[in-house]
């Protein structure tokens, strides 16, 4: 049975060698999270603490909302569960297989063609040389671009690259999907055919974890969520009532 069982997930940054004014562009640029000095004299450093004990568990059928705001540790997580980073401490055991779309085109070349793009990005999101050949008629179809497959990917508009992008990415068939605040899709006219393709993905996926600013668009995709706050889980339930409590946090919680 597909399933992710997180606990105690804690994930450590350390920072060496920043002044006052680099390590502040420095955790900018990284992560939010607790801010802790360890050691002394010209041995300290800073570690930021991007999650901070997470324990959870989902099942077939759960699709996660992560709430939170910028810095609370929502794409540090997703990073995890994809095996980006590994946990500091804690334990994190996944059954099936993960797809994370964090970028729609992971892989894409440039100077290849929209066919040779189409088998690099599948390999990238975890696709076999069969299943891409399987697929590639109706990721073909679907992305509308007709002889452009045949030219490099430079030649296209930024458009024309989002809806390659998307047809790849969403014509895998994940047993865990993890979503970083969607993906792009294009023009006006193709994201209309795009939606409807993205919640077919969402249905055949057994598990869902969503990181998104949008209350509608974890209300509309997910049956639970976890509220996140300097990489702590300060809350996990049904959608309306973590949605609740996150608003309702006063706002010195957010600061780290």
């Amino acid at each position: 049975m597909t399933s992710i069982i997180a606990s105690n997930v804690t994930v450590d940054f350390p920072i060496y060698g920043a002044t006052h004014r680099s390590l502040r562009q420095t955790l900018f640029a990284r992560t939010g999270g607790l801010i802790r000095h360890e050691g002394a004299g010209r041995q300290q450093r800073v570690v930021v603490r991007a999650l901070d004990n997470v324990s959870f568990t989902l099942r077939n059928g759960d699709r996660l909302g992560l709430i939170g705001h910028n810095g609370a540790g929502k794409s540090t997580l997703l990073k995890v569960l994809a095996g980006v980073y590994t946990p500091d401490s804690g334990s994190l055991s996944i059954d099936g297989r993960v797809s994370p779309l964090f970028n729609s085109a992971p892989g894409l070349d440039p100077d290849d063609n929209g066919y040779e793009n189409i088998k690099t990005c599948g390999m990238f999101l975890g696709m076999s040389s069969e299943e891409i050949d399987r697929k590639l008629p109706d990721i073909v179809d679907f992305c509308e671009l007709g002889e452009y497959l045949d030219l490099p990917v430079r030649t296209y508009s930024t458009g024309m690259v989002a809806r390659l992008g998307f047809a790849i990415a969403t014509a895998i068939e994940p047993d865990i999907l993890l979503l970083d605040e969607g993906l792009g899709s294009g023009d006006a006219r193709f994201a209309v055919r795009a939606e409807a393709r993205m919640q077919t993905l969402i249905q055949r996926t057994r598990i869902l974890v969503l990181a998104s600013h949008s209350d509608a668009l974890i209300k509309s995709m997910c049956n639970r969520a976890i509220l996140l706050e300097k990489g702590r889980l300060i809350e996990i339930g049904p959608i309306d009532e973590v949605i609740r409590r996150y608003h309702e946090r006063p706002a010195e919680a957010y600061v780290a």
